[in-house]
């Protein structure tokens, strides 16, 4: 209508095959929400794990960075901080009426009773009190523990898949877009290779850092098993009614679990790269015609073909979790290569960006004279930074069409500064403002932005540390970063 591109134009960058594996891998997510699959996979584990303090602490770190490898990290730490915060207030209710009943029975004919009230009393303060206060400062430390273990999780666990989260897709369409011969080197399979043990690199020196911070690290009682006193009994049995009230897997939850493992097995043996997967076996022998979207948009419409209850066939064709779907405000993600399309064809009058990403690039070809290793830690430390302020999308697709064309100009192989800078525009811990699991976690009044920016900072100096770790030993070797790649060798576009 304003003249700037043609429709059509327009349209194909809103459904280019990335676009098709985020609203697959959206669908598949909001069908495990709908279904409170989600809700009893983190219960499960959390009543296997236990409720010890320590424990609680690894328990809800490992769930909900599972959790968010699917679903959105905004919808995980929405569910899993008022759990974390039922159990933890069920933990001082019982600890405090424990104090109170022992101070009860103590008598006032005991001499070391009357000796400690003695104490007390000279110091202007009761054992009743002093109990309380210790109680109190003991599970806000715990309480603060585990709002910051919640969201910094959800952010950790959406670095393992590619659909994790949005700037990983974002990776894997400008890399296809600027370097459409790399022979799709970047799959869900190769992703999940790479990513998934430098996440469980991130999530264990988290906890480690976190527990440290906040209770303390004796390893003896970070590693108790069972329940012992009432208060953990108590705590246990919180979580185990809201469990009960789930009741049995209902038809829906069979479904979705079912079909939600098909998804994860097809996309790891579609091409897993040590040998031929199914779809070059079966399609893609002379052309790409099966990718990772075709999967995921395979999958989400079999929820809305496959009844929610087993006995009827709803009228519409669509059972209980297609139903209920919405679109959510993160498609107009979807839109950003139109925009960036637009940009680069038809710069606005009085907006025209003074150099062009292949300019940009070229401008940092200095940095050829540092080891590829400090380039990669130098630029990650600056996207870690950069995303405190800003969404890890705007980050992503700001910064990955610069750091391609500075591969280019520097004879570096993409990958090499692409994926670890990808990956760290994940790392927003420092600010409540940072991402959206950081806003949620923090809105629950129990923190400062202190708390959040001292805990926050070594943690992006441990994810800095574990990523180009990652790039350099298994990740180069996967795909043989050392050397500059002939797909490489493009013509970068100027606007």
């Amino acid at each position: 209508m304003m003249g700037i591109m043609k429709s059509t134009d327009v349209c194909m960058q809103y459904l280019k095959d990335i676009n098709m594996l985020f609203v697959g891998g959206l669908l598949v997510a909001l069908a495990v929400e709908n279904c409170n699959l989600h809700k009893r996979i983190a219960l499960r584990v959390l009543l296997i794990v236990g409720v010890r303090p320590a424990l609680l602490l690894i328990g809800f770190m490992s769930v909900t960075a599972f959790l968010s490898m699917w679903i959105s990290n905004t919808a995980t730490t929405a569910m899993m901080l008022p759990i974390a915060h039922a159990v933890v207030r069920q933990l001082s209710d019982t600890e405090a009426q424990a104090d109170a009943r022992e101070l009860s029975q103590a008598g006032l004919d005991n001499q070391t009773f009357e000796l400690s009230e003695a104490n007390s009393a000279e110091d202007g303060m009761s054992e009743a009190e002093r109990r309380r206060q210790a109680r109190e400062e003991k599970y806000t430390n715990l309480s603060k523990g585990l709002s910051l273990c919640v969201c910094y999780s959800a952010s950790i666990g959406g670095t393992a898949t590619l659909t994790g989260t949005t700037p990983n897709l974002i990776l894997k369409g400008q890399l296809d877009e600027i370097f459409p011969k790399n022979k799709d080197l970047i799959t869900f399979a190769s992703w999940f290779a790479f990513a998934f043990p430098n996440m469980l690199m991130m999530l264990v020196f988290s906890w480690l850092w976190l527990q440290s911070m906040y209770l303390g690290l004796n390893l003896r009682k970070s590693f108790g098993c069972g329940s012992k006193d009432a208060g953990d009994r108590e705590a246990y049995q919180v979580m185990k009614e809201e469990y009960r009230k789930l009741g049995n897997m209902r038809f829906a939850e069979i479904v979705v679990l079912t079909l939600f493992i098909l998804l994860v097995v097809l996309w790891f043996t579609r091409e897993p790269g040590f040998m031929p997967g199914w779809a070059t076996l079966l399609f893609n022998q002379t052309e790409t015609f099966v990718t990772d979207g075709t999967v995921a948009i395979l999958i989400a419409l079999l929820f809305f073909v496959i009844p929610s209850k087993m006995p009827t066939f709803p009228r519409g064709g669509s059972g209980e979790a297609g139903g209920k779907v919405k679109p959510p405000p993160c498609t107009a993600h979807l839109g950003g290569g139109a925009s960036a399309h637009a940009l680069e064809h038809h710069p606005a009058p009085g907006w025209r960006l003074r150099p062009g990403a292949g300019q940009r690039g070229n401008s940092l070809a200095p940095l050829q004279k540092i080891p590829p290793y400090g380039i990669s830690v130098l630029l990650c430390l600056l996207v870690a930074t950069f995303t405190e302020c800003s969404s890890n999308v705007a980050t992503t697709t700001l910064f990955l069409p610069i750091l391609a064309s500075m591969a280019v100009a520097i004879k570096l192989h993409p990958l090499y500064i692409m994926l670890p800078c990808t990956i760290c525009a994940s790392l927003a811990f420092m600010l409540p403002v940072a991402t959206a699991p950081n806003a949620i976690a923090f809105s629950y009044g129990n923190l400062k932005v202190v708390d959040m920016a001292k805990a926050g900072f070594i943690l992006n100096i441990i994810g800095i540390f574990t990523i180009n770790l990652a790039i350099n030993t298994w990740g180069a070797a996967m795909f043989d970063l050392s050397e500059f790649p002939t797909w490489a060798n493009v013509t970068m576009k100027v606007p």
